[in-house]
């Protein structure tokens, strides 16, 4: 039986990789970042300070987000290495995607949907504040590190999974 011979755009770029290339790639990067920026992987505290940034502008006093680490006066976002990270992150989905000929604006199928992903997306972020941080800075940098807390989250990140799909499923689909 021949073997069908795949281009490099296709065999890199179109098709997708295996879990295992994925978290090779994935702890290639991270031990990057971490051996040129000298920080962990961190994705929601830039989030955080955009939010507060955003709101500031707006003329709302952000005093009251320096209790969970979101000081809007002292942020600037090009000398804030987490917020360079998460920009080039959404770049390169993006760019990703669009390499990929996956890239489609979807029509929104009901409004249930976007109810869903609204209280969906408030409540990730709230519990990535409660748990300062999500699953990248609180379960991927903190497992390799043996830390405690890693492994709780992990334990209630399933959790969390198991009875958000059964709600979504129960009131949204």
């Amino acid at each position: 039986m021949l073997e069908k011979k795949y281009s490099f755009y296709e065999t890199f770029l179109k098709n997708p990789w295996s879990y295992v290339t994925g978290a090779v790639l994935l702890t290639i990067l991270a031990l990057a970042l971490v051996i040129v920026t000298g920080g962990i992987w961190g994705v929601t505290g830039p989030f955080a300070m955009w939010g507060g940034k955003v709101l500031s502008w707006l003329g709302v006093s952000t005093e009251t987000l320096q209790k969970i680490g979101a000081d809007a006066s002292k942020f600037a976002f090009w000398k804030n290495q987490p917020s360079i990270t998460n920009l080039a992150i959404i770049i390169g989905a993006l760019i990703s995607t669009l390499l990929a000929a996956q890239f489609k604006i979807k029509k929104i199928k009901s409004i249930k949907n976007v109810i869903a992903a609204i209280i969906g997306g408030l409540l990730m972020g709230i519990g990535a504040r409660l748990a300062f941080g999500c699953n990248i800075g609180s379960l991927f940098s903190g497992l390799p590190a043996f830390s405690f807390h890693a492994w709780v989250f992990w334990i209630l990140l399933f959790a969390g999974a198991f009875v958000g799909s059964k709600l979504l499923v129960k009131f949204f689909l």
